[in-house]
């Protein structure tokens, strides 16, 4: 390590390679609330953020968890992170009209969970700016390819979607699960 004052250290959360500093400059500047989508191993994270000077403030958020109130099985999946996008959006509609996506480091890929989220906030009503090929297709959104992948799957799917048989969604029934959960978060005020 060099003592040479022309020597600069980055910030800290350069160096733990958390934050890209020149996008969330660009992001603040915009004066839009920041659309968060963060995904872990179990769950599908989305917040919205409004940038302070103290401190970034969390106007709302939404986690995928909180579907099994809509009688839905919230995963990491495409279905779980469009329905937690449109969670977020209808509890955001009220205070926000506009935001931009922030996905932190993650190299943006068309069709992923990242963009179901982005349009489930869309579909709520928020705008935000986007490609229509970034969005995964209706079929993914809505469940019927995980309906046909566990119909394909014969005895092996009640170990594969054992989280969907516990919370009362059978083999197969993905899609209607999804449909039901999507009509109960719309009407939510």
């Amino acid at each position: 390590m060099s003592i040479d004052r022309t020597y600069r250290l980055p910030f800290r959360r350069r160096r733990e390679g958390k934050t890209d500093y020149r996008k969330r400059l660009a992001s603040v500047k915009s004066k839009k609330i920041r659309l968060v989508v963060r995904t872990t191993n179990k769950r599908v994270l989305v917040q919205a953020i409004r940038f302070n000077p103290k401190g970034d403030e969390t106007i709302a958020s939404a986690d995928s968890r909180e579907l099994n109130k809509f009688s839905f099985y919230g995963t990491n999946n495409t279905p779980s992170a469009y329905l937690t996008g449109l969670l977020l959006g209808k509890k955001l509609i009220e205070k926000e009209k506009e935001g931009v996506l922030d996905i932190g480091l993650k190299t943006p890929s068309h069709g992923s969970i990242i963009f179901a989220a982005l349009k489930g906030i869309s579909d709520a009503g928020i705008k935000v700016k986007f490609g229509e090929g970034a969005v995964p297709s209706e079929d993914r959104i809505n469940g019927k390819l995980l309906d046909k992948y566990a119909l394909s799957l014969g005895e092996r799917a009640k170990t594969v979607f054992s989280g969907y048989i516990k919370a009362g969604i059978g083999v197969g029934e993905i899609s209607k699960a999804f449909e039901n959960a999507k009509s109960q978060i719309i009407k939510v005020k």
